[in-house]
C-alpha cells in the first residue's frame, strides 16, 4: 500500500504543477525514510554509479548534439524548400512535403522540438499563404515533428532498450517498419483530405517546367543527410558499432556537413553545446529522480503489488497489454515520455517476463503510444512548440483541433502493430 500511495501522491503533485524530476525524487525520499529508514539511502550511491557508467546512455547527448548541429546548419530549411518544389504542384503536396521532411528530420535529428519549430517557421507560413486549412496545416506540422519518437535514432528507443534490457540495434530494426507505416498513414490522410475537401489543400502554381538542374539541386540537398543517417543507423543495425560509437560518428559527421555547407560558426557550436547540455541535464535529472523512486517503490513491495494486481486482469497477456496501452495513453496527457519510460515501464517490466510477452514488441508499442503524448492536450509539447512560432491569425483551439485526426492515425498504427506483432521482426 505504501508504494501505491507513493505513486498516487506523485501523480497528484504533477497535476498540481510541481517539477517532474524533483517530485519523484522528493516523494521517494519522504516515503523511503518512513518505510525503510536511512539504510535504504546507502544503496542509491550504487544506483547513481550505474547510471554514470552506462555506456549506452552516453549515446543520448551525442545524438542530441548531432541533431541540433544539422538543424542549426540550415539542413531542415533546405529540405523543406526542396520538397515543396518537388510536391507543391500536387493537391495537398505541401502537406505531403511536410510529412516527408518530418521523416527525414526524424532520421537525421530525432529532436522533436527542433523539428516542430523549424517546420512551423518555414512550412506553416507557406501553407497559409496558399490558403491551406489552418487545422490541417497545424496538425500535419505537429504530427510530422513527432516522428522522431519512433523513427531511429530516437532517444526514446534508447531509453526503452535500456529499461527493458534489450539491444538498441534490435529496437532500431523493430521500429523501422512501424515508423514507415505511420508516415504512410499521414500521407494517405493528407491526400484524402485534399481530394475530399479541395479548398483545404490547393496545389501551388508551378513556375515553368522543372529542369534537370532543378532535380539535381533537390538530390544534393537530401543526399548528405540521408548518407549520414545510413552510416549512423546502418552501423548499429548491422552490429558493426555500438549505439554510442555510431552516435559519436554522427556528431562528427554533422559537423563535417556543416563545414561543407559553409554554415559552421563558433557561435552556432556554442549555441548547440548549450542546448545539448540543457536537454541532457533535463533527461538525466529525471532519470536520477526516477531511479530513486523505482528503488523505493521496489523495496516497499510495489513490484509485488503490481504483479498481484495484474493477475486479476482478464484476458491474460493480451488483456495486460491492452490495459497498459490505455494507461500509458492516459498518462501521456499529463506527464512526459521520459518519466513514463523511466518510471512506469520499469514498474511493469517484471510482469512482461512472467506473462511471456516479447519485450521488443511491447517496447515498440510503448514508443508508438508515447508519441501521442506530444500531441495530447493539455501538456502536449508539440502544441506548445507550434503555438510559440505560429502567427497570431492561428488560434490555439485551431492547433488543438488540427492534431486530433493525427492522434487517431497514431492509434491506428498502434492497433496494427498490436494485432500483427510480426511487424517488429521483419528486419
Amino acid at each position: 500500500m505504501i508504494a501505491l500511495i507513493m505513486f498516487a501522491v506523485c501523480l497528484l503533485m504533477l497535476v498540481l504543477g510541481y517539477p517532474v524530476a524533483f517530485t519523484f525524487g522528493g516523494v521517494a525520499i519522504f516515503f523511503g525514510l518512513y518505510a525503510e529508514g536511512l539504510e535504504l539511502f546507502k544503496l542509491i550511491v550504487y544506483r547513481m554509479h550505474a547510471i554514470m557508467t552506462n555506456i549506452t546512455l552516453m549515446a543520448v547527448p551525442l545524438f542530441i548534439f548531432m541533431g541540433l548541429v544539422l538543424e542549426k546548419s540550415g539542413l531542415a530549411e533546405r529540405m523543406l524548400e526542396s520538397m515543396g518544389l518537388l510536391f507543391g504542384h500536387v493537391r495537398g503536396g505541401l502537406a505531403v512535403s511536410t510529412v516527408v521532411v518530418g521523416m527525414l528530420l526524424a532520421a537525421s535529428t530525432g529532436v522533436v522540438g527542433a523539428s516542430v519549430v523549424t517546420m512551423g517557421l518555414i512550412a506553416l507560413p507557406v501553407m497559409l499563404k496558399y490558403h491551406y486549412d489552418q487545422q490541417l496545416a497545424c496538425g500535419v506540422i505537429c504530427a510530422s515533428g513527432t516522428l522522431g519518437q519512433i523513427i531511429p535514432p530516437s532517444i526514446v528507443l534508447i531509453i526503452l532498450a535500456d529499461v527493458l534490457h534489450q539491444p538498441v540495434g534490435d529496437f532500431y530494426r523493430a521500429a523501422l517498419l512501424p515508423g514507415l507505416l505511420l508516415v504512410l498513414l499521414y500521407i494517405i490522410y493528407c491526400l484524402s483530405v485534399a481530394y475530399v475537401k479541395k479548398a483545404s489543400a490547393p496545389p501551388v502554381p508551378r513556375l515553368g517546367k522543372p529542369s534537370a538542374a532543378h532535380y539535381w539541386q533537390i538530390f544534393k540537398t537530401i543526399t548528405p543527410a540521408l548518407t549520414l543517417v545510413m552510416v549512423v543507423l546502418g552501423t548499429v543495425i548491422a552490429g558493426v558499432a555500438t549505439p554510442t560509437e555510431s552516435a559519436a560518428m554522427g556528431a562528427v559527421g554533422a559537423i563535417v556537413l556543416a563545414v561543407l555547407s559553409g554554415n559552421l560558426r563558433f557561435s552556432m557550436l556554442h549555441e548547440v553545446a548549450m542546448e545539448t547540455t540543457k536537454i541532457t541535464a533535463m533527461v538525466f535529472t529525471i532519470l536520477a529522480g526516477a531511479t530513486f523512486f523505482s528503488m523505493v517503490f521496489t523495496y516497499t513491495g510495489g513490484d509485488e503489488a503490481v504483479e498481484q494486481l495484474m493477475e486479476y486482469i482478464p484476458g491474460g497477456p493480451w488483456g495486460f497489454v491492452v490495459l497498459m496501452m490505455l494507461v500509458i495513453f492516459l498518462l501521456g496527457f499529463f506527464i512526459d515520455f521520459v518519466e513514463i519510460a523511466y518510471i512506469f515501464v520499469p514498474m511493469i517490466a517484471p510482469v512482461l517476463l512472467k506473462l511471456g510477452i516479447d519485450p521488443l514488441w511491447f517496447g515498440i508499442l510503448v514508443a508508438l503510444n508515447l508519441q501521442a503524448s506530444f500531441l495530447t492536450p493539455p501538456f502536449g509539447f508539440s502544441l506548445f512548440y507550434l503555438r510559440g512560432v505560429a502567427p497570431a491569425s492561428v488560434s490555439t483551439p485551431e492547433i488543438y483541433r488540427g492534431v486530433v485526426p493525427f492522434i487517431g492515425l497514431q492509434l491506428i498504427a498502434l492497433g496494427i502493430v498490436l494485432v500483427f506483432p510480426g511487424i517488429v521482426r521483419v528486419f
